[in-house]
């Protein structure tokens, strides 16, 4: 099996397997199937629900008001103890974890997007096991993901995933509520998520956590739009992580149609408008379109306007020819100070540095 990023995504209702308490006997089979694949090569990132029920049980389950400030405590005295059992879980099998706490504001802009994606990288790149949860010690309701389903979507997109798998309480998307309709049907494949198939969805809700199947519908879309395939199944399964690594067929799968380099061009085409101009010279002008090369500051001979990093921008040739569209890694008063150094005076220019390529190829569309 060629190397894959797999995220897994684990409901309050698996981690707990519906009872007051985190189940640590099951949390210590999953980490094993993700150990087993993490072992094999492939990139494994897991999103964890549960930081409130863990901080209720911790605290010997309190009689409280449901408030906000009430639910963001939970989860401050949780989230510790959450990524603890993590950390002792994956410890056994000789892995290290990093805990990443994203809220939708970390996600909506561009260039924390990229700081995200950066910190992803990075932990995946060092073989760290990436522990991701929403921040709902500080999050309100105008920066919540909302989720932990939409959550595990963006961060499948952060990771650039080949595989999301959301883990729940049933076996997968059902033509009707099982719990009350025995002549309820799975749906083993979904090609196309359309209206009926959402009406379908938002009846069908969780025990124990704040997402029911309609989020899950949407996290689906969310990925499956980003060039990742999405698997619904029930985290109590025999194997259920590895097999879905492997392609066997559980639960409900929603294959991409796309790719997920060819999203990412796809929104720098239909996205927001270039914000600035790189002029580039006639050897960086030949690295980009014959040899299929990242930009380099070296091959930058002036920038127009003003950009932020992680901003569209154009590229042009020294003749004024417009050669496509990129996302640029730096700021445009940093290109500036850049531009024409080699990349390895980068740091010493700036006093830091987001990599060696002022625009990946990945990030770059030619006309």
């Amino acid at each position: 099996m060629a190397k894959k990023t797999i995220v897994v995504k684990l409901g309050t209702s698996v981690l707990t397997s519906g009872t007051a308490k985190i189940d640590r006997a099951h949390m210590v089979e999953l980490v094993r199937q993700c150990a087993q694949l993490y072992k094999q090569g492939h990139d494994i990132i897991v999103v964890t629900s549960g930081a409130i029920a863990a901080g209720r049980e911790h605290l010997g389950a309190p009689e409280l008001p449901p408030t906000m400030a009430n639910k963001q405590m939970l989860a401050a005295v949780g989230q510790s103890q959450l990524i603890f059992i993590w950390q002792s879980l994956f410890n056994i099998y000789g892995l290290n974890v990093g805990q990443m706490l994203l809220t939708r504001a970390d996600l909506d802009d561009r260039e924390r997007f990229l700081n995200a994606r950066d910190t992803m990288r990075a932990l995946l790149d060092n073989r760290i096991v990436p522990i991701i949860n929403e921040n709902d010690a500080v999050a309100i309701a105008e920066i919540k993901v909302g989720d932990n389903d939409n959550l595990s979507a963006l961060a499948a997109i952060l990771a650039n995933a080949d595989t999301l798998m959301l883990l729940t309480d049933q076996e997968g998307l059902f033509t009707a509520d099982p719990r009350n309709n025995p002549d309820a049907k799975l749906i083993e494949v979904v090609d196309v998520i359309d209206d009926e198939l959402r009406q379908l969805a938002g009846g069908t809700v969780g025990g124990l956590g704040t997402g029911g199947m309609a989020t899950k519908l949407q996290a689906a879309e969310i990925a499956c739009r980003s060039g990742i395939d999405v698997v619904i199944a029930a985290g109590v399964a025999e194997d259920v992580v590895l097999r879905v690594a492997e392609g066997k067929r559980v639960g409900t799968l929603f294959p991409s149609h796309i790719s997920p380099l060819e999203s990412r061009k796809q929104w720098i085409l239909a996205g927001p408008p270039p914000s600035g101009v790189i002029i580039i010279d006639d050897g960086a002008v030949n690295a980009v379109t014959q040899k299929g090369s990242s930009l380099l500051p070296k091959g930058i001979s002036e920038v127009s306007a003003t950009f932020k990093r992680g901003d569209v921008v154009q590229l042009q040739t020294l003749q004024g020819k417009l050669l496509g569209r990129g996302i640029c890694r730096y700021t445009s008063d940093e290109l500036t100070a850049i531009a024409g150094c080699h990349s390895c005076d980068i740091e010493s220019k700036l006093g830091y540095g987001y990599g060696a390529v002022a625009i990946h190829r990945d990030d770059l569309v030619l006309f």
